[in-house]
């Protein structure tokens, strides 16, 4: 399938809001007069219901937490099927809105359906299809939460808090991508869409406003912002990478991209230092020139399986004479290590063996947790804010249509009043329209607030209603 369209909800659906039980009533001259609405406990925290005219906004899904990486790596899709998938399961009519997010950490199906729980086996079902995958495998991982505990998941995903590694910062890309991928499949409806801005203005604030991302764990960054404190920068300093390690590979990468240049790189096999040379735009040198290479570079990645250490005392004595006693940084990931312990101790030079490495990183991460949890607060706020905003849509028209009807009735009247005030002064004028206008402001108050407490305690419905049988409202009025 290549155009992933199905019958889509119509434009202008509205946001899920609650409608709550039906409000009991005490009778009044004239007809029913709603309860007062029930107030949240002192401290209680607001949650949406669904909305029978919208559906229930939920999310289901695996992630690292749940799905070993052997179901994550077969139930991860391309966009391409993506794409189908959302044709298909939109086309049943199941679903209002859906998006699924796809990566190798986590499958999360987010959607509006009237019945969440056949939703969800539906759309798994159909993922699982293509990778030759049965739903009965997979409920047992599935999660799934709805309104405000969605809400709050989706605030935690894209600020990278419900990450393998907490502030990772590609997370937030591949949501986006989702979204996206959504959106041009026309499976993107209005609740999803404000959820997702929402969420990604929530990111932001985290990344702003905590240092949640700023400290490396991973040991190959470690060795980057370690040689940053030693160089105060690393624009144009040069690069030793020796073995063909994942680890020192990557730590290469990532000086390459702090602007570090140029780069060597040694390897017992000189096809693979070319290949890798090419890879990081850098000079492949032969291994036998080690020593003499030593004297030309500023950093030096270590990452061979060699059984002795290759960079020996006396050999960075040599470099360190040739080079004027200019600091030399190792950074040696091998295990066994490749550059003998003794070299520490000479003057100007910094060796970092894995275990600082890793005592850094476990400093970091411990750093990471305590930020992650100013994050949290804020994640906190912000659905609150949301769902409080969402709370307050459903009686929005009603207000409007309120507000609207009011206004008429008070420019009408004071047309007739100013009419046979033929000669009353501009002053006297403003006076009766500033008169007028803060008198219908304090008709208005009660209702409004009425209104809106009634929405947040689940009974705008019965309010709503009620507002309109007094104010006789129409109820396509705006």
């Amino acid at each position: 399938m290549s155009c992933c369209r199905g019958p889509t909800a119509p434009r202008g659906l509205p946001l899920w809001s609650p409608p709550g039980p039906s409000a009991s009533a005490v009778p009044v001259a004239g007809g029913l007069w709603p309860s007062a609405p029930r107030r949240e406990p002192s401290g209680g925290r607001r949650r949406l219901r669904p909305r029978p005219d919208v559906g229930t906004l939920f999310v289901s899904g695996l992630s690292h937490r749940e799905a070993p990486v052997a179901v994550r790596e077969r139930l991860a899709l391309e966009a391409d099927k993506l794409r189908e998938v959302l044709g298909h399961v939109m086309a049943t009519g199941a679903l209002a809105e859906v998006m699924i997010l796809s990566t190798c950490n986590r499958v999360e199906v987010y959607g509006v359906a009237g019945a969440p729980a056949a939703a969800r086996a539906l759309t798994f079902r159909q993922l699982g299809a293509q990778r030759g995958m049965e739903l009965d495998g997979l409920e047992p991982m599935l999660y799934t939460k709805t309104e405000t505990d969605a809400v709050h998941h989706a605030f935690r995903v894209a600020a990278s808090l419900d990450s393998m590694i907490v502030g990772e910062p590609q997370i937030l890309g591949q949501v986006k991508e989702a979204v996206a991928i959504a959106r041009d499949c026309q499976t993107l409806g209005p609740t999803l869409h404000r959820l997702w801005m929402k969420a990604f203005a929530v990111a932001k604030r985290v990344r702003t406003e905590t240092d949640v991302a700023r400290h490396a764990v991973s040991v190959s960054f470690a060795a980057v912002e370690l040689a940053k404190k030693i160089f105060s920068g690393l624009e144009g300093r040069a690069v030793l990478l020796v073995g063909a390690g994942e680890m020192g590979e990557l730590a290469a990468r990532h000086l390459v991209e702090q602007g570090a240049f140029p780069i060597y790189v040694a390897n017992r096999t000189w096809a693979r230092a070319q290949a890798l040379a090419r890879a990081l735009a850098g000079t492949a040198v032969p291994f036998a020139d080690l020593g003499a290479t030593l004297a030309v570079v500023d950093i030096v990645v270590t990452s061979t399986g060699a059984s002795e250490p290759i960079i020996t005392r006396e050999a960075v004595q040599r470099a360190l004479h040739l080079r004027r006693s200019r600091p030399l940084f190792f950074v040696d990931i091998a295990v066994p290590r490749d550059v003998e312990p003794t070299v520490n101790e000479l003057d100007n030079v910094f060796c970092y063996d894995i275990d600082h490495l890793k005592q850094v990183v476990d400093a970091n991460l411990r750093e990471r947790e305590r930020e992650a949890q100013r994050a949290e607060t804020i994640v906190k706020h912000e659905v609150e804010r949301f769902v409080t905003g969402r709370l307050d849509q459903e009686v929005v028209p009603t207000i409007v249509s309120l507000r609207t009807r009011l206004e008429a009735i008070r420019q009408a009247e004071l047309d007739k009043a100013l009419a046979k005030l033929p000669d009353a002064s501009p002053e006297t004028r403003q006076t009766l329209e500033a008169l007028s206008t803060a008198i219908v402001n304090k008709i208005l108050h009660a209702p409004i607030t009425k209104l809106r407490e009634s929405s947040r305690a689940g009974q705008g419905g019965s309010w709503t209603a009620f507002v309109h049988e007094l104010f006789g409202l129409r109820r396509d009025a705006p």
